[in-house]
């Protein structure tokens, strides 16, 4: 352990590692961006999710989280916002998209940045995670907003590293993966698979 460090905070980054390494949306949509479209968009995403998670941070610092768990419309609203979202990347990725051209690269990179962003905004699962289990780790020592910051920067920063690891290595194999009929086999079979994550989702958020 680095020195002057509380061991809470060393807790709760290693909780927040392993819930990382459960799978869900996030690490099956970013395998399937990774593996057919590349790395750089990968890191895009993963770059718009981690902005996402710090604005639920700073929602749920506020207060804004806490109201959307206590009202039924707004927490179903939002729930199924983000199952329908995460159909659409299913079908988006099942119906495939021409190859893009050197000038549009920087569309491809916003595009994959916005949806990552959008993926974690409408995920009621992530705002939870900031009402039940960040305040676990909040002592009543040192002002609790300052606790607050840095628990929320150790989370997004775990998460992102996690994210951007599953971008390098299912990016690794993007030339095996290639072009053509490969390439559609795969895309399609993952976006089976974000499909069938979005059922699981829309199923474990329920109440």
């Amino acid at each position: 352990m680095i020195e002057g460090l509380p061991p809470e905070l060393w807790a709760f980054v290693l909780a927040s590692f392993l819930i990382e390494l459960t799978p869900g949306p996030n690490m099956t949509w970013l395998a399937m961006l990774a593996l057919v479209e590349g790395r750089l968009r990968g890191y895009a995403a993963v770059a718009g999710i981690g902005l996402g998670l710090a604005l639920l941070g700073a929602a749920a610092a506020i207060g804004l989280a806490e109201l959307v768990q206590a009202s039924s419309f707004l927490y179903q609203a939002l729930r199924w916002a983000g199952v329908g979202f995460l159909l659409y990347l299913a079908y988006d990725g099942w119906r495939g998209e021409p190859a893009a051209g050197p000038q549009d690269i920087a569309v491809d990179l916003r595009r994959a940045f916005l949806r990552g962003l959008t993926t974690n905004l409408l995920n009621p699962k992530a705002a939870i995670f900031y009402i039940a289990v960040l305040p676990t780790f909040v002592s009543s020592g040192p002002p609790q907003a300052a606790q607050i910051a840095t628990l929320t920067a150790a989370y997004v920063t775990v998460a992102t590293l996690v994210h951007a690891g599953i971008v390098t290595l299912c990016g690794t194999f993007e030339r095996l993966v290639g072009k053509g009929t490969r390439e559609r086999y795969v895309r399609r079979s993952l976006s089976v698979c974000l499909a069938l994550v979005a059922v699981w989702f829309a199923w474990t958020t329920a109440r």
